[in-house]
Protein backbone atom coordinates (compact mmCIF):
# COMPACT_ATOMS: atom_id res chain seq x y z
CA UNK A 1 0.00 0.00 0.00
CA UNK A 2 2.01 3.23 -1.27
CA UNK A 3 1.47 6.56 -0.15
CA UNK A 4 0.68 8.15 -3.86
CA UNK A 5 -2.17 5.18 -4.65
CA UNK A 6 -4.15 7.03 -1.22
CA UNK A 7 -2.64 10.19 -2.52
CA UNK A 8 -1.76 10.81 1.18
CA UNK A 9 1.72 13.04 2.76
CA UNK A 10 3.85 10.61 5.49
CA UNK A 11 1.21 12.35 8.23
CA UNK A 12 -1.90 10.70 6.50
CA UNK A 13 0.06 7.10 5.97
CA UNK A 14 0.88 7.11 9.62
CA UNK A 15 -2.25 8.21 10.84
CA UNK A 16 -4.23 5.24 8.91
CA UNK A 17 -2.06 2.73 10.55
CA UNK A 18 -2.30 4.30 14.15
CA UNK A 19 -6.05 3.95 13.79
CA UNK A 20 -6.38 0.62 12.05
CA UNK A 21 -4.05 -0.55 15.09
CA UNK A 22 -6.40 1.24 17.76
CA UNK A 23 -9.71 0.02 15.96
CA UNK A 24 -7.79 -3.76 16.34
CA UNK A 25 -6.56 -3.66 19.73
CA UNK A 26 -9.69 -2.26 20.93
CA UNK A 27 -12.56 -3.88 18.51
CA UNK A 28 -10.97 -7.53 19.73
CA UNK A 29 -11.09 -6.67 23.24
CA UNK A 30 -14.64 -5.74 22.44
CA UNK A 31 -15.02 -8.63 20.82
CA UNK A 32 -13.96 -11.20 23.60
CA UNK A 33 -15.82 -8.75 26.31
CA UNK A 34 -18.95 -8.12 24.74
CA UNK A 35 -19.45 -10.60 22.19
CA UNK A 36 -19.98 -8.31 19.50
CA UNK A 37 -17.25 -9.04 17.21
CA UNK A 38 -15.38 -5.65 17.44
CA UNK A 39 -17.47 -4.14 14.23
CA UNK A 40 -19.10 -1.75 16.99
CA UNK A 41 -15.58 -0.30 16.89
CA UNK A 42 -14.23 -0.99 14.06
CA UNK A 43 -16.67 0.03 11.67
CA UNK A 44 -16.83 3.68 12.48
CA UNK A 45 -13.11 3.62 12.79
CA UNK A 46 -12.64 2.49 9.09
CA UNK A 47 -15.15 5.35 7.70
CA UNK A 48 -13.15 8.20 8.88
CA UNK A 49 -9.82 6.54 7.83
CA UNK A 50 -11.29 6.16 4.95
CA UNK A 51 -12.79 9.44 4.78
CA UNK A 52 -8.87 10.74 5.23
CA UNK A 53 -7.20 9.23 2.84
CA UNK A 54 -10.31 10.35 0.36
CA UNK A 55 -12.06 7.33 -0.36
CA UNK A 56 -15.45 8.17 -2.26
CA UNK A 57 -17.70 8.91 0.18
CA UNK A 58 -20.95 6.70 -1.61
CA UNK A 59 -18.82 3.92 -1.04
CA UNK A 60 -16.90 4.54 2.17
CA UNK A 61 -19.05 3.29 4.75
CA UNK A 62 -19.84 -0.15 2.53
CA UNK A 63 -15.76 -0.49 2.70
CA UNK A 64 -16.21 -0.21 6.31
CA UNK A 65 -19.04 -2.55 6.76
CA UNK A 66 -17.20 -4.84 4.77
CA UNK A 67 -14.12 -4.79 5.88
CA UNK A 68 -15.03 -5.24 9.60
CA UNK A 69 -17.15 -7.84 8.91
CA UNK A 70 -14.23 -9.92 7.28
CA UNK A 71 -12.17 -9.14 10.97
CA UNK A 72 -15.00 -10.66 12.31
CA UNK A 73 -14.35 -14.10 10.75
CA UNK A 74 -11.07 -14.05 12.67
CA UNK A 75 -12.22 -12.75 16.06
CA UNK A 76 -15.17 -14.74 16.44
CA UNK A 77 -13.10 -18.15 15.87
CA UNK A 78 -11.11 -17.06 18.86
CA UNK A 79 -13.80 -15.28 21.27
CA UNK A 80 -16.02 -18.63 20.21
CA UNK A 81 -13.30 -20.57 21.76
CA UNK A 82 -12.73 -18.88 24.80
CA UNK A 83 -16.32 -19.09 25.52
CA UNK A 84 -16.97 -22.56 24.82
CA UNK A 85 -14.09 -23.52 27.39
CA UNK A 86 -16.27 -21.53 30.23
CA UNK A 87 -19.64 -23.58 28.91
CA UNK A 88 -21.33 -20.22 27.54
CA UNK A 89 -22.38 -20.92 24.50
CA UNK A 90 -25.98 -21.74 24.02
CA UNK A 91 -25.81 -24.85 22.00
CA UNK A 92 -29.70 -25.53 21.63
CA UNK A 93 -29.78 -22.00 20.89
CA UNK A 94 -27.46 -21.92 18.20
CA UNK A 95 -28.86 -24.95 16.68
CA UNK A 96 -32.63 -23.30 16.44
CA UNK A 97 -31.60 -19.40 15.32
CA UNK A 98 -28.68 -19.97 13.15
CA UNK A 99 -31.10 -20.14 9.83
CA UNK A 100 -33.48 -17.01 10.51
CA UNK A 101 -30.23 -15.57 10.65
CA UNK A 102 -28.64 -16.35 7.98
CA UNK A 103 -31.59 -15.82 5.82
CA UNK A 104 -31.47 -11.99 7.57
CA UNK A 105 -27.79 -11.64 6.51
CA UNK A 106 -28.04 -12.76 2.75
CA UNK A 107 -31.01 -10.38 2.90
CA UNK A 108 -28.70 -7.49 4.66
CA UNK A 109 -25.85 -8.37 2.68
CA UNK A 110 -28.20 -7.56 -0.88
CA UNK A 111 -29.75 -4.34 0.29
CA UNK A 112 -26.24 -3.37 1.91
CA UNK A 113 -24.42 -3.66 -1.46
CA UNK A 114 -27.04 -1.75 -3.60
CA UNK A 115 -28.68 1.38 -1.27
CA UNK A 116 -26.31 4.87 -0.93
CA UNK A 117 -23.73 4.30 2.06
CA UNK A 118 -25.59 7.05 3.82
CA UNK A 119 -28.38 4.92 4.30
CA UNK A 120 -25.86 2.13 6.34
CA UNK A 121 -24.30 5.44 8.05
CA UNK A 122 -28.43 5.84 9.68
CA UNK A 123 -28.83 2.16 10.53
CA UNK A 124 -25.46 1.98 11.95
CA UNK A 125 -26.11 5.39 14.42
CA UNK A 126 -29.98 4.85 15.32
CA UNK A 127 -29.59 1.17 16.09
CA UNK A 128 -26.73 1.73 18.18
CA UNK A 129 -28.13 4.27 20.54
CA UNK A 130 -31.49 2.73 20.64
CA UNK A 131 -29.66 -0.39 21.90
CA UNK A 132 -27.50 1.74 24.01
CA UNK A 133 -30.05 3.54 25.98
CA UNK A 134 -31.91 0.43 26.35
CA UNK A 135 -28.87 -1.29 27.97
CA UNK A 136 -28.17 1.66 30.67
CA UNK A 137 -32.00 2.35 31.88
CA UNK A 138 -32.24 -1.28 32.46
CA UNK A 139 -30.93 -1.59 36.09
CA UNK A 140 -30.81 -5.50 35.16
CA UNK A 141 -31.93 -7.21 32.11
CA UNK A 142 -35.69 -7.59 32.24
CA UNK A 143 -36.77 -11.16 30.73
CA UNK A 144 -40.18 -11.03 29.19
CA UNK A 145 -40.41 -14.57 28.48
CA UNK A 146 -38.55 -18.10 29.59
CA UNK A 147 -36.84 -18.67 25.98
CA UNK A 148 -38.80 -18.14 22.69
CA UNK A 149 -42.26 -18.46 22.49
CA UNK A 150 -42.88 -19.47 19.54
CA UNK A 151 -41.47 -20.05 16.11
CA UNK A 152 -42.57 -17.03 14.94
CA UNK A 153 -41.04 -14.74 17.21
CA UNK A 154 -37.59 -16.96 16.83
CA UNK A 155 -37.56 -16.35 13.43
CA UNK A 156 -38.49 -13.10 13.71
CA UNK A 157 -35.65 -11.74 15.94
CA UNK A 158 -33.40 -13.94 13.99
CA UNK A 159 -33.81 -12.50 10.84
CA UNK A 160 -33.61 -9.19 12.38
CA UNK A 161 -30.14 -9.71 13.83
CA UNK A 162 -29.12 -11.13 10.74
CA UNK A 163 -30.74 -8.38 8.18
CA UNK A 164 -29.24 -5.49 10.38
CA UNK A 165 -25.54 -6.95 11.74
CA UNK A 166 -25.22 -7.35 7.78
CA UNK A 167 -26.32 -3.58 7.27
CA UNK A 168 -24.04 -2.34 10.06
CA UNK A 169 -20.83 -4.49 9.87
CA UNK A 170 -21.31 -5.98 13.23
CA UNK A 171 -21.32 -9.47 14.11
CA UNK A 172 -24.46 -9.59 16.01
CA UNK A 173 -24.29 -9.21 19.73
CA UNK A 174 -25.32 -5.37 19.97
CA UNK A 175 -28.68 -7.06 18.74
CA UNK A 176 -28.80 -10.14 20.18
CA UNK A 177 -27.49 -9.58 23.34
CA UNK A 178 -30.63 -7.57 24.54
CA UNK A 179 -32.66 -9.79 22.67
CA UNK A 180 -31.53 -12.66 24.29
CA UNK A 181 -31.36 -11.16 27.78
CA UNK A 182 -35.21 -10.16 27.26
CA UNK A 183 -36.11 -13.65 26.40
CA UNK A 184 -34.49 -14.94 29.56
CA UNK A 185 -31.43 -16.11 28.92
CA UNK A 186 -28.21 -15.09 31.06
CA UNK A 187 -26.42 -12.16 29.80
CA UNK A 188 -23.01 -13.98 29.94
CA UNK A 189 -24.27 -17.11 28.06
CA UNK A 190 -25.47 -14.28 25.88
CA UNK A 191 -22.24 -13.09 24.88
CA UNK A 192 -20.71 -16.16 24.56
CA UNK A 193 -23.38 -16.89 22.33
CA UNK A 194 -23.18 -13.76 20.31
CA UNK A 195 -19.32 -14.59 19.71
CA UNK A 196 -20.44 -17.90 17.77
CA UNK A 197 -23.75 -15.81 16.16
CA UNK A 198 -20.94 -13.39 14.96
CA UNK A 199 -19.03 -16.59 12.63
CA UNK A 200 -22.22 -16.96 11.13
CA UNK A 201 -22.99 -13.15 10.27
CA UNK A 202 -19.36 -12.33 8.96
CA UNK A 203 -18.84 -15.34 6.42
CA UNK A 204 -21.83 -15.12 4.78
CA UNK A 205 -21.61 -11.11 4.87
CA UNK A 206 -18.31 -10.53 3.69
CA UNK A 207 -18.60 -12.51 0.54
CA UNK A 208 -21.64 -10.38 -0.09
CA UNK A 209 -20.07 -7.46 -0.06
CA UNK A 210 -17.20 -8.56 -2.15
CA UNK A 211 -19.78 -9.86 -5.02
CA UNK A 212 -22.26 -6.23 -4.90
CA UNK A 213 -19.10 -4.29 -4.93
CA UNK A 214 -16.83 -6.21 -7.17
CA UNK A 215 -17.03 -3.62 -10.24
CA UNK A 216 -17.88 -0.37 -8.06
CA UNK A 217 -15.98 2.48 -8.96
CA UNK A 218 -13.69 4.25 -6.90
CA UNK A 219 -12.99 1.68 -4.89
CA UNK A 220 -9.78 2.58 -2.81
CA UNK A 221 -6.44 -0.09 -3.70
CA UNK A 222 -6.06 -3.56 -2.34
CA UNK A 223 -10.01 -3.97 -2.68
CA UNK A 224 -12.31 -7.26 -3.70
CA UNK A 225 -15.10 -5.56 -4.20
CA UNK A 226 -15.93 -3.11 -0.86
CA UNK A 227 -13.47 -5.38 1.06
CA UNK A 228 -10.65 -3.56 1.78
CA UNK A 229 -8.13 -6.58 2.18
CA UNK A 230 -5.30 -4.13 2.93
CA UNK A 231 -7.25 -3.33 5.90
CA UNK A 232 -8.33 -6.45 7.15
CA UNK A 233 -4.84 -7.74 6.99
CA UNK A 234 -3.93 -4.98 9.80
CA UNK A 235 -6.99 -5.25 11.78
CA UNK A 236 -7.04 -9.56 12.09
CA UNK A 237 -3.91 -10.56 14.15
CA UNK A 238 -4.75 -7.47 16.91
CA UNK A 239 -8.60 -8.81 17.08
CA UNK A 240 -7.44 -11.88 17.67
CA UNK A 241 -4.75 -11.19 20.12
CA UNK A 242 -7.27 -9.44 21.99
CA UNK A 243 -10.48 -11.21 21.88
CA UNK A 244 -8.99 -13.76 24.11
CA UNK A 245 -8.22 -11.11 27.03
CA UNK A 246 -11.91 -9.83 26.28
CA UNK A 247 -13.55 -13.09 26.87
CA UNK A 248 -11.71 -13.24 30.05
CA UNK A 249 -12.64 -9.98 31.51
CA UNK A 250 -16.70 -11.11 30.57
CA UNK A 251 -16.08 -13.66 32.83
CA UNK A 252 -14.63 -11.97 36.22
CA UNK A 253 -16.82 -8.39 36.30
CA UNK A 254 -20.63 -8.01 37.92
CA UNK A 255 -22.96 -8.13 35.23
CA UNK A 256 -24.11 -4.71 35.42
CA UNK A 257 -20.80 -3.27 34.52
CA UNK A 258 -20.75 -5.56 31.64
CA UNK A 259 -24.43 -3.87 30.45
CA UNK A 260 -22.88 0.07 31.31
CA UNK A 261 -19.69 -0.92 29.34
CA UNK A 262 -21.65 -2.52 26.50
CA UNK A 263 -23.87 0.99 26.27
CA UNK A 264 -21.15 3.56 26.77
CA UNK A 265 -19.37 2.06 23.61
CA UNK A 266 -22.19 1.76 21.31
CA UNK A 267 -23.20 5.49 22.64
CA UNK A 268 -19.93 6.85 21.77
CA UNK A 269 -19.92 5.07 18.41
CA UNK A 270 -23.44 5.94 17.65
CA UNK A 271 -23.09 10.13 18.41
CA UNK A 272 -20.40 10.22 15.84
CA UNK A 273 -21.52 8.76 13.16
CA UNK A 274 -24.63 10.81 13.85
CA UNK A 275 -22.61 13.88 13.82
CA UNK A 276 -21.18 13.03 10.41
CA UNK A 277 -24.26 12.68 8.73
CA UNK A 278 -25.15 15.63 9.78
Amino acid sequence: MSMEMFGADAGTYLFWFAAVGFAGTVGGLLAGLLGVGGGIVIVPVLYHIFSAVDVAEPIRMKVAVATSLATIIATSSVSIRSHYRRGAVDDALLRMWWLPILVGVVCGTIIGGYVNGRVLSLVFAVVALLVAVRMMLSGKATAFYDGFPNAFAKWLTGILVGLISALMGIGGGTLSVPILSAFGFDIRRAVGTAAAIGFIIAIPGTLGYIISGWNAPDLPPFSLGYLNWAGALVLVPLTMAMAPLGARLAHSIPRRALQVCFAVFLAASSLRMFYDLI
